[in-house]
């Protein structure tokens, strides 16, 4: 399961979204990637994030393998939304 989603916070994916992030989808039990820019890290790990240097109005593909990846989703999308992250594409 994929989806894109574009940036919209004025800082990009810095620090305190990434957090958001990775704490929204540590509890499920699938596999996701966060790809940018044809590199994929773990949406589990912080410092993966990161080290991506995405900015604002950068589009990024989101993958999830598992069981749970439609809740995962669910969870990802609104995150993006309700904190002003990104939106779906």
């Amino acid at each position: 399961m994929k989806k894109m989603f574009k940036i919209t916070s004025p800082e990009g994916l810095h620090a305190r979204p990434a957090a958001l992030l990775v704490t929204a989808v540590t509890p499920f039990d699938c596999d996701v990637q966060l790809t940018y820019k044809e590199k994929s890290v773990n949406l589990k790990s912080i410092m993966g994030v990161m080290a991506q240097g995405i900015a604002s109005g950068s589009i990024v593909e989101i993958s999830a393998e598992g069981s749970d990846a439609e809740k995962l989703f669910q969870a990802i999308t609104e995150v993006m939304v309700s904190k002003g992250i990104g939106e779906e594409c």
